[in-house]
């Protein structure tokens, strides 16, 4: 039996899942002061999969943009630089992973948990005022890229973690059965990919019961994964039984509004999916 942890599963995923030149390009000129918008649209404009993709979703619910955005320049002006950098990386990671020779059901099945805890995270951003809380959806999308990881590279362990009969939480099982989680996973690959800390950290502990030192995206991905999960796994479960009361309280979130981002969710998924992940969004 194959024993390797977190970081071992990130680097074999960085040796064979390399972001695009592209994607290296838009990072240096956004990290670059210099930069103009022009400079930015430019780069994006010459590949034509990334500016559709990032056209659609601008003019998705996720940013109700009163007017219509028609060109690359526009997005990044009415968006803002931070923003369209996060839609670079969700294109260009979902775009990455396709490759992956896996079940078509499965992968279909993870892109649509993934933007579901996307659209949930982002709602309750925005109904808690949290500033810009678009850009919560990243997180969403990204949380679980490491269920591929271990599922691409460690099948056996995975096939003995799916089919186990344990009534452990799936984080939990996680731990015993692979010796680290999913997060655990995704963060290091993050890391290893370089993208910000405000990414790679809510991910690394959306896990984490202990509220006490976590950001705010933090806590509200941990919130998010919950309900998602609640949703498609323990649906006959109350959510309390995934989340503690306290924590709800202490975000002022109650169930109504919880019940709420699920409706929200079920009403987007397929307008997001279509655009991420077209073959997702047939199975709904």
């Amino acid at each position: 039996m194959d024993v390797m942890d977190a970081m071992d599963y990130a680097e074999k995923a960085e040796e064979i899942f390399v972001l695009s030149d592209s994607y290296i390009r838009i990072k240096d000129l956004i990290d670059d002061e210099a930069s103009t918008i022009d400079d930015i649209a430019e780069v994006i404009i010459l590949d034509p999969a990334l500016s559709g993709t990032m056209l659609k979703l601008a003019n998705s619910s996720l940013f109700n943009y009163p007017g219509k955005i028609d060109t690359i320049s526009k997005a990044v002006l009415v968006l803002g630089i931070t923003e369209v950098y996060n839609l670079v990386v969700a294109y260009f990671i979902t775009d990455t992973f396709k490759s992956l020779k896996l079940d078509a059901d499965f992968l279909d099945e993870f892109w649509a948990s993934s933007v579901d805890c996307a659209l949930i995270l982002t709602f309750l951003g925005t109904r808690l005022k949290v500033q810009n809380a678009e850009r919560l959806f990243i997180l969403g999308l990204l949380h679980n890229l490491g269920e591929l990881l271990v599922q691409q590279f460690n099948i056996d362990n995975y096939k003995r973690y799916r089919s186990s009969k344990d009534k452990y939480l799936p984080w939990v099982k996680q731990q015993k059965i692979l010796g680290c989680t999913f997060a655990d996973c995704s963060a290091e690959l993050m890391k290893l990919w370089q993208l910000p800390f405000c990414l790679v950290e809510p991910v690394r502990y959306q896990d984490s019961d202990d509220f006490q030192y976590s950001t705010l995206e933090t806590q509200l991905l941990y919130i998010a994964k919950r309900v998602m999960l609640k949703n498609t796994l323990y649906d006959h479960k109350p959510y309390t039984f995934l989340i503690n009361e306290k924590k709800l309280q202490a975000l002022e979130i109650n169930e109504e509004l919880l019940d709420e981002a699920t409706y929200y969710c079920d009403m987007e998924r397929l307008g997001i999916l279509a655009v991420l992940n077209p073959g997702a969004s047939m199975i709904y």
